[in-house]
């Protein structure tokens, strides 16, 4: 009897003991953001709309219509007075760039951010374990990632990723990457780099749908440093709590919508089709159905459930019913805002800022970081999130257990999401090395008002009223 009483007494505490383990080990795959460091390029690469046309009047061939429809798109952007380009954009040389500009804009863009967070965070090159650099526009040889590890001296055994070709929605991509790396390997620092390569791949043509987007990519970039180590996670500033993919390459449609490809006269560019919006409405509802229940209290789950019966049931038809029953039934709305505090929106345009803040019920508050974002610095493709969180941190907006949400659109066609918690109280003392501290004071402006379209009103005039519109 006394036997048996040890063995079982030895089963429970072997059973306590791999509960325990299993548990702590959990504690391990932990993703957190020790910091990040925004890129601001030099005030001789400042873009104004008065330069931007005299940029785009440099295209032989362009007609008056189109160089009309294209200096309509920028003061219709919301994009501000103070972005950057590139510098060949400011010499001339957009229509015939080399690969050495197209490196020279990286390098000018890593040295920068990498260097000030590294040093900020007394950490040295080889200290890293994780490299993860995404920038779509760009696939040179070696790598960008290499070139990285050639400049810093990393070490031999440093697990590296290059991502190309992801679109806006890289960053989010890069942050999976490193989370599921953290599953695996203890102790480890991740340096995800993020930016867009624009030296390249400025198109020379006349196709509407290519020369867009010559105007709606700004020049940043963005490094961010994740751990899972323990010992670090009370300097964390975020834990990240989950992740949602969701992609839609196998729709032709959606596939199609944002393709890089040659015009009728053979001049690469990126057309943008007009199922853009349909795609990217299409794949941000379908990433929202797999997230939602991750981040949102089950009291709000439930009350969105029964809104949806009752809807459903007062359309369901009746005798006696007719077409204006379901017109009367109440509108379904899930309220985000039980479980998230803020919302971290990809500046692809003053359209999708719009239209995400009224499929999801959000007021000007939680809109205005990214259409700040936008008028300040413009789309930086996949590290304009980056810039809209920092937007949050230098206002003071962002408390312990806050919970912010983001969302990115990409090609293929893509829509990504994550949400982090805020680990400790990002509202109180400076924000070191964010990159809106130098201008925080004037943001909210008066006026998002492009002063472009008070002195020329000409361009006011309708051509297509379907070209700036973004349907759902």
């Amino acid at each position: 009897m006394d036997i048996l009483c040890i063995l079982s007494s030895l089963l429970i505490l072997y059973l306590i003991f791999k509960i325990w383990k299993h548990i702590d080990s959990k504690r391990d795959q932990n993703c957190y953001i020790l910091d990040y460091q925004c890129h601001k390029p030099s005030d001789d690469r400042m873009l104004s709309t008065q330069i931007s046309g005299e940029i785009i009047r440099r295209n032989k061939h362009l007609r008056l219509n189109e160089y009309k429809f294209l200096l309509k798109a920028i003061v219709s952007s919301g994009i501000g007075e103070q972005t950057y380009a590139p510098r060949i954009y400011f010499e001339g040389r957009e229509e015939s760039p080399t690969i050495q500009d197209a490196l020279s804009e990286m390098e000018e863009f890593y040295i920068d951010t990498i260097e000030k967070l590294l040093k900020r965070n007394k950490l040295k090159p080889k200290d890293i374990d994780v490299l993860v650099v995404n920038v779509s526009m760009l696939n040179s040889t070696p790598s960008l990632s290499a070139r990285i590890i050639k400049h810093y001296k990393m070490r031999e055994d440093v697990k590296v990723f290059n991502l190309t070709a992801m679109g806006c929605s890289a960053s989010v991509i890069s942050i999976d990457i490193v989370k599921n790396i953290f599953k695996t390997y203890k102790n480890k620092l991740a340096l995800v780099v993020t930016s867009e390569s624009l030296s390249p791949n400025w198109y020379s043509g006349n196709n509407r749908s290519m020369i867009l987007a010559n105007c709606l990519f700004r020049s940043g970039g963005c490094a961010v440093l994740l751990t899972n180590k323990r010992c670090l996670s009370g300097r964390a500033m975020f834990k990240l709590k989950c992740l949602v993919r969701t992609h839609h390459g196998a729709r032709e449609d959606s596939f199609n919508a944002c393709v890089q490809k040659e015009d009728e006269l053979g001049r690469v560019g990126v057309h943008l089709d007009k199922t853009l919006p349909k795609a990217a409405t299409r794949a941000f509802v379908d990433n929202l159905k797999v997230i939602t229940p991750k981040i949102l209290p089950v009291t709000e789950l439930f009350r969105f459930m029964l809104s949806l019966l009752l809807k459903k049931h007062r359309r369901s038809p009746s005798k006696g019913s007719t077409s204006n029953v379901a017109q009367a039934a109440p509108k379904a709305g899930i309220n985000f805002k039980t479980g998230i505090d803020h919302f971290c929106i990809h500046t692809g345009g003053k359209a999708v800022i719009d239209a995400i803040g009224y499929s999801l019920d959000l007021t000007e508050y939680d809109l205005e970081p990214a259409r700040m974002t936008l008028h300040r610095f413009g789309n930086t493709s996949a590290s304009s999130l980056w810039y809209v969180l920092g937007y949050m941190e230098a206002k003071k907006r962002l408390k312990r257990g806050d919970r912010v949400f983001m969302i990115s659109f990409g090609a293929g066609f893509k829509c990504n999401s994550c949400v982090w918690e805020v680990v400790r109280d990002l509202s109180v003392g400076e924000c070191l090395g964010n990159v809106w501290n130098h201008c925080i004071d004037q943001y909210p402006p008066k006026s998002l008002l492009n002063p472009f379209l008070e002195k020329y009103g000409w361009i006011r005039e309708e051509e297509d009223a379907d070209t700036f519109k973004f349907r759902t």
